[in-house]
């Protein structure tokens, strides 16, 4: 009886809403910050990772970061580094570390932690338990992350 639930997987995920992903609590092996092996064993995937990236529902990474290679888009923040060059900066396994949760390496950074759901608080307690982004996402902002390079 598991096709059905797969199905029913497979649509809710077409239709971007999160399913019952194993959680991230106790999966994820950071080294130093850094996390080497992907979190679904899957490459990320670019143009969805812009998407998550840019999504104020999602990623809304531009709240705090500049990015010229979004420069269309409204509203870049200046809280957090330009990300311009980024993957001249940190290695893949570097970036996943830090959107997974950026306070393995940045002790005290307000940035969130987007595939954690041990430790934080949440405002509603609708999100209670849950990660910000599934591990799939995490995987494609990386990969989106990975083609900044320097101009």
């Amino acid at each position: 009886m598991k096709r059905p639930v797969l199905a029913l997987s497979a649509l809710l995920i077409g239709a971007g809403v999160a399913t019952a992903e194993p959680t991230p609590a106790g999966k994820v092996q950071f080294e130093e910050g850094a996390v080497k092996a992907s979190l679904t064993g899957q490459a990320g995937d670019v143009a969805n990772g812009r998407k998550v990236f840019k999504n104020r529902k999602l990623g809304n990474c531009l709240a705090c970061h500049a990015n010229s290679d979004m420069k269309d888009e409204l509203f870049h923040g200046e809280v957090g580094p330009t990300l311009d060059g980024v993957s001249d900066r940190w290695t893949e396994a570097e970036l996943r570390g830090i959107v997974t949760n950026s306070k393995k390496t940045f002790e005290g950074s307000i940035m969130p932690s987007f595939y954690v759901v041990d430790g934080i608080g949440r405002p509603l307690k609708k999100f209670a338990g849950k990660s910000i982004l599934s591990g799939q996402q995490v995987e494609d902002v990386v990969a989106y992350l990975m083609t900044l390079k320097e101009q």
